[in-house]
Parts: structure tokens; sequence; C-alpha cells
């Protein structure tokens, strides 16, 4: 096998850049510059990571990345570990912890952002190979997710249950107005409601809070009726 220093200079230097691209796994996130917080450029793309995840929820295909990926540099600059509970994603802050639920068995498992990707067609996130295995989607390859930013770390009670703020996701809207209108309906309701404008840039309402995560969950039915895509989520 010849060896760098025998290559002709042209040869050498796509050898130097085969292994610079090679090594960061997901190699073409570097064309933005500072790594996970300046916007970058991937097949004519240019994509913009948010400065905060407060409030992001969205829905979409998940699919995973294992061992053609496992021991090259991430996003975050770790290296990647397919048996870790990680995650790419393409704008979420590097570091954000993220809840993935998979809508057709509502399994879910928390994972930690510290790649960029996925970029092949409608996928929103990339999960670890054991982040896959755990929601059973490894044999399909994608599943149907929810994918719900955790930005409160609720306290564990004796009994098991969390304490902290929860709250029940009714609605997010690209016009606050509607938004606003929904907030109404539910003080209306009895309910009281909260409107904030959230990493998922848009406005979402959410009803409560509760004291725990039961409380919230048992009041689900309740929402579901009108609002069929409710979920529970934590609050700061």
């Amino acid at each position: 096998m010849k060896t760098l220093a025998r290559l002709p200079r042209a040869a050498l230097v796509m050898a130097l850049c085969a292994a610079l691209l090679g090594g960061c796994g997901r190699g073409s996130w570097r064309k933005g510059g500072v790594p996970g917080s300046k916007p970058y450029t991937v097949r004519g793309k240019t994509y913009y990571p948010l400065k905060s995840s407060h409030g992001f929820v969205e829905e979409g295909v998940a699919s995973w990345y294992g061992p053609g990926f496992h021991g090259k540099t991430t996003a975050g600059g770790a290296r990647y570990n397919q048996n870790g509970m990680t995650a790419a994603h393409k704008i979420l802050p590097l570091g954000t912890a993220v809840r993935v639920t998979r809508l057709a068995t509502g399994k879910s498992v928390v994972v930690t952002v510290n790649d960029r990707g996925p970029f092949v067609g409608d996928r929103v996130i990339d999960l670890s190979r054991a982040a896959a295995t755990r929601l059973g989607m490894m044999s399909k390859g994608t599943a149907r997710v929810r994918v719900q930013s955790i930005e409160a770390v609720p306290q564990l009670r004796k009994d098991g249950g969390m304490e902290g703020d929860f709250y029940i996701q009714v609605g997010a809207f690209t016009n606050k107005a509607n938004a606003r209108e929904l907030v109404n309906i539910l003080a209306r309701s009895g309910h009281k409601g909260r409107l904030f404008f959230g990493g998922n840039r848009l406005w979402n309402v959410q009803a409560g809070p509760w004291p725990d995560s039961e409380s919230a969950r048992r009041m689900l039915g309740a929402f579901q009726a009108l609002y069929p895509r409710v979920f529970v989520v934590g609050g700061p």
C-alpha cells in the first residue's frame, strides 16, 4: 500500500480531504463553520440552528444510524457511540435532551442531541442504534415519532411519581390570534392556559399546570374528545 508521503501532491490533497470527511461522521455539517451554532449548508440547503429548544415539538419520521458511523466524530465533537442514548437533529441546539415517542406504540426514549442530520427525505431525527432498538424500530428502519424538548428535570417522589409543573399541549398555531382564542376557550371551560412562542416556531397553547405527571395524564381523556393530538409536557 502506498503511504501518503509517496503520493503525488494532487492525490495527497484528495486523500487528506477524504480522511477529514470520513472522520466527522455527519461530514457536511462542518460547511457552516462553528460546530452546532452557526448556519450550515448540506446538499445546497442551508440550515439555521435554533438558539433555544424552549417549547420545541414536532412529528415526523425517525431513522437510525449505527455501525458505519460508530467511533467517528459527531457535530458536538464527541465520538459517536451507537450504544449510547443520543441522536442527530438538523436544528436543535447541541446538548438538547429530547423525548422521542413512537406514535404507533406509545413507547418513548430520552436522548441527547449531539450530532447533525438526518439529511434524507422528510426524516426529522436520526437515533442511535440503542435508542432505535428500545423503540422497536430496527426491523423496519424508520418510524413516525414525536420529538419533544425536555426543559425541566422533575423530582422523583418516594412513591415513584414525578413532581413539577406539568401541562397538556392542546395546540400550536402560526397565527397568534388563533392561539389566543384557544386560550380564551380553555378559560371559558374552567381551564387555565398559557401561550408562548416556542422553539418549534409556533404559538403553543397549553392547559395547566398540574403538580405531577399522573394528574396531568388523568386529564388527557377530557381534552382528547376535542383535541385528539394532545399530550403531556413538563414545563419550567
